[in-house]
């Protein structure tokens, strides 16, 4: 198992990435967390020259801060549905191009009838938008961390489509 030294450079490098791609293409990004609870947002934020293309993000990690601030529809919040429109309403709040989403259960008990490690990410460019669920193994540490690369891995893919044409 990588060390936390390891999870971090790894979890850095690729928020590196993303910044060289929305660069490129002069695109920007916003993120809406709440399994997460700001760890994607501290490696956007950490990343080469993040105040020319990270917008911010919102930490909405109860349900109530979902519907009243990210204009989530009322209900389950570990789901496809709410994690898409959690991306959308950080799009507009912060006026992005790009914005990454993420919902679920660390743990160590379900919510909503959803198992521990249930991960809904989200990420919405302007054309479409893209939602996974994924099932990430472990402890609580390692359900954040796969989670935290899937969502920047996956941003990234979107962001170098754009930078790429």
């Amino acid at each position: 198992m990588p060390s936390h030294h390891q999870r971090s450079a790894e979890l850095s490098e690729v928020a590196g990435a993303i910044s060289r791609a929305l660069r490129r293409s002069d695109r920007t990004a916003s993120v809406a967390e709440s399994l997460t609870s700001g760890r994607i947002a501290s490696y956007l934020g950490a990343a080469e020259a993040a105040s020319d293309w990270f917008c911010g993000g919102v930490v909405a990690y109860t349900s109530d801060v979902k519907y009243k601030v990210l204009d989530v529809d009322q209900g389950p919040v570990i789901t496809a549905s709410c994690a898409r429109q959690m991306a959308h309403g950080v799009a507009n709040l912060m006026g992005s191009d790009l914005a990454l989403s993420v919902t679920g259960v660390g743990g160590p008990d379900p919510v909503e009838d959803q198992p521990t490690g249930t991960v809904f990410i989200a990420v919405r460019c302007a054309d479409s938008d893209r939602v996974e669920e994924h099932h990430f193994a472990g402890d609580v540490e390692d359900v954040l961390h796969a989670a935290t690369l899937t969502a920047l891995r996956m941003l990234l893919d979107d962001a170098e489509q754009h930078a790429t044409g």
